[in-house]
């Protein structure tokens, strides 16, 4: 088996507020996503997303199916987008051949029976996934940099300046429910999704990267009134349930995934928190 896929449960917030460091990392923290020749992922029940990290060094790796999916095949019931965050790699799905180089995206969509993860010439593919239920078929795309929405929003004097690239979501790809993108901060800012927000309609899920060993990440989550800080490193994720917020701050800029699963495609689904009514 290529496959190794961990189950985490649902959190509720009243439960959370009780935990201590080690609990909330147990929980919500991905750490270990990148391994040789394998496939790693967590199956979270928060909206079942499946998060994970695919690292052909050797070998082709075939994505096969997980006792907790109870499916002939992985993508029979779900949906599935890549972000390549390693060297130039490809990616076959059901016999079509895609390359992905550094920082560009691929959805594959329900009922693709054949899916496969080639190494690099280096050695250094490193493919990020994020897979959520899908209720109908569309299309396998690719998807660079070029043909995403792409939005800048704060400013050097907030430390928020960045831009966001809006990779897999409704206005560039049809999906059924998931949605990815990705988040580069500007030299000289260090804080993303700031001010805040929840959604409960829907959860998410960050991954980190472009980060140095000795540059952490702050990230902060929790209802905004019960916030809670996790030090992140370079290619680990974090679940955020819907009921928590998701931001964070780095002792450098870096760049960061998002992906997101629930009830809509509605990216501007968002219940703001000022800084001010945080806690």
């Amino acid at each position: 088996m290529t496959l190794n896929l961990q189950t985490r449960y649902s959190v509720h917030p009243n439960d959370f507020k009780k935990y201590d460091t080690s609990e909330i990392r147990d929980h919500f923290l991905i750490e270990d996503l990148f391994v040789s020749n394998q496939i790693t992922g967590v199956y979270t029940l928060e909206d079942r997303l499946i998060v994970g990290g695919i690292h052909p060094v050797s070998e082709p790796l075939q994505l096969e199916t997980a006792d907790q999916l109870k499916a002939e095949y992985f993508l029979e019931r779900r949906e599935l987008g890549i972000i390549n965050v390693g060297d130039t790699c490809t990616v076959s799905a059901d016999g079509e051949t895609y390359e992905l180089q550094h920082k560009e995206a691929l959805y594959i969509g329900r009922g693709v029976k054949e899916v496969t993860f080639h190494p690099s010439k280096s050695g250094k593919a490193y493919l990020y996934f994020n897979s959520a239920p899908a209720h109908t078929s569309y299309p396998t795309k690719k998807v660079t940099q070029e043909n995403a929405e792409v939005v800048t929003l704060g400013s050097l004097e907030n430390s928020n300046h960045r831009t966001i690239y809006k990779l897999l979501v409704n206005s560039v790809v049809e999906t059924c429910q998931l949605q990815m993108g990705m988040t580069l901060l500007k030299t000289g800012s260090v804080w993303n999704t700031m001010p805040s927000h929840t959604h409960d309609r829907r959860m998410e899920a960050y991954f980190y990267f472009d980060i140095e060993e000795s540059n952490p990440v702050a990230h902060f989550m929790g209802q905004p009134d019960q916030t809670r800080v996790v030090w992140m490193k370079k290619h680990q994720a974090i679940i955020s349930p819907p009921w928590s917020i998701h931001s964070g701050a780095g002792t450098s800029n870096y760049t960061f995934i998002w992906g997101m699963a629930g009830e809509n495609l509605d990216y501007g689904d968002m219940d703001g928190v000022s800084p001010s009514e945080m806690r």
